[in-house]
């Protein structure tokens, strides 16, 4: 019988990011991507961006995946995997936990994941845990400074889509992410 693989393993599998040109009508992303290219990010990008929060920052799972979108120059990044690699770095952070690791060392997954969050009743720690840490941490809905990169982000995907829009009725070339027309 084959061994299963852990969160540790899901995390460091070597898996890399990929765009999807063609989403499917009904594919989750579908409606938000609005003709874009959506990206399929990895359990080690989601990772990397998380270690990236400092003592106090909160963000959504909805601004992590603006994140990936705009350092992948698409509309959306997908929803559904993207869910599921931060539930993999929430489970790999706690299995470095239980192996010893201090926790500085680890991914800060309770700075994305709330703890009214339905992600949150999946993990192993759950809600109490969570809550119980960011209390602790001392973390706040987001700043000013990270609600004004959030929205500028939101107008970046708006201007992104309207280069999309012209340029597929124009012609059949993709813009790339310098295009400034």
């Amino acid at each position: 019988m084959a061994k299963r693989k852990t969160a540790l393993d899901h995390l460091n599998s070597g898996r890399e990011p990929h765009i999807v040109h063609l989403i499917p009508p009904g594919a989750p992303g579908y409606r938000e991507a609005d003709g874009g290219a959506m990206v399929v990010s990895s359990p080690a990008e989601v990772n990397a961006i998380v270690r990236t929060l400092k003592p106090g920052e909160v963000i959504t799972l909805d601004d992590l995946r603006a994140a990936i979108a705009r350092r992948h120059a698409v509309a959306v990044a997908c929803p559904v995997s993207t869910a599921i690699f931060l539930r993999v770095v929430a489970e790999a952070a706690w299995d470095e936990r239980q192996a010893g690791a201090r926790a500085a060392e680890v991914a800060p997954f309770r700075r994305v994941i709330a703890p009214d969050a339905p992600l949150a009743k999946k993990l192993r720690r759950g809600l109490q845990w969570i809550a119980q840490q960011r209390a602790a941490d001392r973390t706040r809905p987001c700043g000013r400074v990270r609600r004004i990169q959030v929205m500028a982000a939101r107008v970046d995907q708006q201007e992104w889509r309207r280069k999309v829009r012209r340029h597929a009725r124009g012609s059949r070339a993709w813009p790339s992410p310098a295009c400034r027309c």
